[in-house]
């Protein structure tokens, strides 16, 4: 029998690419055939709004004034000391958390901080608890990692986390749990208690367990909150917290591929943790994150974009296809709309909503079916163009006349 000329699983990954991005191909392809203006296109969450001035300033800034070596050449694995010292410095302004400049790596994003933080933490068969709705990949990270994700529904009511079938999901395998709030694709905010109570459970059933289990929060959109404040740093519940963040989001600089990785500063065997992420960024080649993104970032702490622009964009959406008769889970932060499905399929609804030439992603691959997403980080003209096709779509599936 030969032999494979590749390897099976990454072959399997790389045939069949995620549905986010097939869709956003197909989208590519029909606004080269009608027009861009002619599509709808909400199935990526890439940020519509510019960086800050400060930041296209301080760019130009570097590329003018920083000799070429420093500017371009390779840093520290872990990302350059004064990098990582001014992340250190923003998130203990931020937050009140005593991270140090030895408790951050510099990644490439959020993606490059959740891969190397899982093959740190996992070992072949280790469980890794998902609550659904999720981003798809994660489960794709978790299975790369050797990890085999748990998957626990969040309520469904409210889609906050279910805390008592978390606790009852975690056995003497359970590695980690991945929270991701505001959360994609939902838009749902975990609210302080829960989180609280999701601290005090992974507590109690490390200590039932004996073994600890970590708590892997993804904040990518932890700027983007609408109506409440910026969540307090999970940090101050739980001292097993890792951080995963991109400034994707924050400074809409998604291909820019810059993020970080910290640890709670009193994190039981913190500094054998961090060595473990430092040797699994070896092993996986994401070290020494770019030099200019580094540089760049360590120049505009704490700066945003205009990410009012995305609320507004919430209420018009929401209000719009609430009154056309479609059921939405109203955001409390993120730039993402979750609509019951009103066929009893999704992808069905997905291909119907394509006859008015509107894109979103079908929820299956999120671990909830019955949804889809609908990515609203777009110009508010195109919103407000796509209500029309919107109620057409709505009388298409029998939600008015």
């Amino acid at each position: 029998m030969p032999h494979n000329a590749y390897n099976p699983a990454m072959y399997a990954l790389g045939a069949s690419p995620s549905v986010i991005r097939a869709i956003f191909e197909y989208s590519l392809r029909r606004r080269a055939e009608i027009g861009e203006e002619n599509v709808f296109d909400f199935s990526i969450g890439n940020p519509s709004v510019p960086p800050p001035a400060a930041v296209t300033d301080a760019l130009l800034a570097l590329v003018r004034d920083e000799p070429p070596v420093a500017l371009h050449g390779y840093t520290s694995g872990p990302g350059a000391f004064s990098t990582r010292v001014g992340i250190s410095e923003d998130y203990r302004r931020r937050f009140g958390v005593p991270v140090r400049p030895e408790d951050v790596y510099v990644t490439c994003g959020a993606a490059a901080s959740l891969t190397v933080t899982l093959s740190a933490l996992c070992e072949p068969g280790d469980e890794v608890i998902l609550l659904s709705p999720f981003f798809p990949e994660y489960r794709v990270f978790v299975e790369r990692a050797g990890g085999v994700p748990v998957v626990v529904p969040c309520r469904p009511d409210d889609f906050q986390p279910d805390v008592p079938a978390i606790a009852a999901a975690v056995t003497p395998r359970t590695r980690a749990l991945i929270v991701n709030t505001p959360n994609n694709p939902t838009g749902v905010a975990y609210t302080p208690a829960v989180m609280a109570g999701l601290a005090d459970a992974l507590a109690r059933a490390s200590e039932r367990v004996g073994r600890p289990v970590y708590l892997i929060s993804d904040e990518p959109y932890r700027e983007l909150v609408y109506d409440r404040p910026v969540a307090d740093s999970p940090m101050k519940l739980y001292p097993r917290t890792v951080v995963c963040y991109s400034y994707s989001k924050s400074l809409s600089l998604p291909g820019e591929r810059i993020g970080y990785i910290a640890l709670a500063p009193d994190m039981p065997q913190g500094g054998e943790v961090f060595a473990a992420i430092c040797g699994a960024g070896r092993a996986l080649g994401f070290v020494c994150a770019p030099s200019l993104m580094q540089k760049l970032i360590t120049a505009c702490p704490g700066m945003t974009a205009d990410l009012s622009v995305y609320r507004a964009n919430r209420d018009l959406l929401f209000d719009a296809l609430t009154e056309d008769g479609f059921d939405c889970v109203r955001p409390d932060g993120a730039f993402y709309l979750f609509v019951r499905s009103p066929l009893p399929d999704a992808a069905a609804f997905s291909e119907e909503a394509k006859k008015e030439e509107i894109l979103f992603v079908p929820s299956d691959s999120f671990g909830t079916p019955g949804y889809v997403r609908i990515a609203y980080c777009v110009a508010p003209d195109v919103i407000r163009r796509s209500l029309p096709a919107f109620a057409r779509l709505a009388v298409r599936c029998g939600l008015k006349k």
